[in-house]
């Protein structure tokens, strides 16, 4: 038995847009219904979440989980510039008492990927202002989070972020190669942003707050080292260095990008490939912890996403026990790793697709019914155990 440390949190991970359905004042929604849109499928009713998520909640506590980490909705809660929504912190308030109630450690994060249409109009990140508007927006969501929630991430995945505000179309699903490379002012608008948020939200004594960052497991082609550090550092490190001083950085990790002297290259031929189109690598998880422990100067990690999105759920467990016996020998070596999330809680939209299914879950879309995977129950048994056998 490989154990984990005491008080490890084992949980499973969503978001509002891919989750709640009819999120109709983000910019996201505004894309996809666009009609010049080249967005191949609309996120619609979602999973209906908004008002299924007590199942989802009670489901995740009955497989043997112990945290949950979902994400709060800037549009929903300020749907219109300086007019926040009473109503959305109060539907937020009972997704944490909800967890509460069967046991799960919430986990909130506060900006995933959406931003409300009047920031989109306003430039989005783009705007000279973008951390001011995120930080007023933080003090807002205060309430949410104020009892009871002891972690928070500000934002998730900046680094995709600043790429896909650097590439022609923004609304682009991203891919673990070929992305455009960060754009420098927003990565560095991010960075305020999430100084500023983690300010607000240290009015809070008893959270912890950091952001997720996506790492890439960067291999260089033989000769081209200094090509590779040229590509990772600001699309990871530059990220990695933002959270020194942060009480924990999040770290999601699916597969590895191959840079050689003109840049990232494609997946090696004849390697197994996911329905994502990226490569079957379930070590890219230890590589990102090693990396993010290694750059931060020992900040905690908690690993907020990982997983393989396939039809094969037998092939889930397996890449799912290879990455975490990658992630306990990094524990053994040292770094201090406090949770692990599973990308994802449910089959949910993939921006711009419902193909690729990452979920321990199954949801009928016309019946919205929940259906555990086999994955689920053995990912709960490791949770229950604290240790993967």
């Amino acid at each position: 038995m490989r154990s984990f440390p005491p008080g490890f949190l084992w949980g499973a991970a969503t978001s509002g847009h891919q989750t709640e359905g009819n999120n109709v004042n983000s910019d996201y929604w505004q894309r996809e219904y666009a009609p010049s849109s080249a967005i191949p499928e609309v996120s619609g009713d979602a999973l209906d979440s908004l008002h299924r998520y007590p199942e989802e909640i009670a489901l995740l506590a009955e497989i043997g989980l112990t945290s949950y980490r979902f994400g709060v909705e800037w549009s929903r809660i300020e749907p219109e510039r300086g007019h926040v929504s009473r109503a959305m912190l109060d539907h937020y308030r009972r997704m944490v008492d909800c967890c509460h109630e069967h046991g799960l450690v919430p986990m909130v994060t506060l900006n995933h990927f959406t931003v409300p249409r009047w920031m989109d109009a306003l430039g989005g990140w783009h705007h000279r202002e973008a951390a001011e508007l995120f930080a007023r927006f933080t003090e807002a969501a205060l309430p949410i989070v104020a009892d009871g929630v002891e972690w928070v991430c500000t934002i998730n995945e900046p680094n995709v972020i600043a790429c896909r505000e650097g590439a022609a179309d923004p609304g682009a699903a991203p891919v673990a190669y070929g992305m455009a490379r960060p754009h420098r002012r927003v990565s560095a608008e991010l960075a305020r942003a999430h100084l500023l948020a983690r300010d607000v939200l240290s009015q809070i004594p008893a959270i912890r707050s950091g952001w997720t960052v996506a790492t890439q497991a960067i291999h260089p082609l033989p000769g081209c080292e200094e090509q590779a550090y040229a590509y990772s550092y600001p699309l990871e490190e530059f990220f990695l260095e933002a959270a020194r001083d942060d009480d924990f950085v999040g770290v999601q990790a699916y597969t590895r990008t191959f840079v050689g002297r003109d840049g990232a290259v494609g997946v090696p031929d004849g390697a197994e490939t996911t329905l994502t189109g990226w490569e079957y690598f379930p070590d890219a998880l230890a590589i990102g912890v090693r990396n993010a422990w290694k750059v931060t100067g020992g900040v905690p990690v908690v690993v907020t996403e990982n997983g393989i999105a396939t039809a094969d759920d037998q092939r889930r467990v397996d890449y799912t026990r290879a990455a975490l016996t990658g992630l306990h020998e990094a524990i053994a070596d040292g770094a201090d790793v406090r949770g692990y999330y599973h990308w994802s809680a449910l089959d949910n939209y993939e921006w711009g697709s419902w193909a690729p299914t990452f979920g321990l879950i199954a949801v009928d879309r016309s019946s919205f019914r929940r259906t555990r995977k086999a994955s689920a129950t053995w990912l709960g048994a490791v949770a229950r155990a604290n240790g993967l056998a």
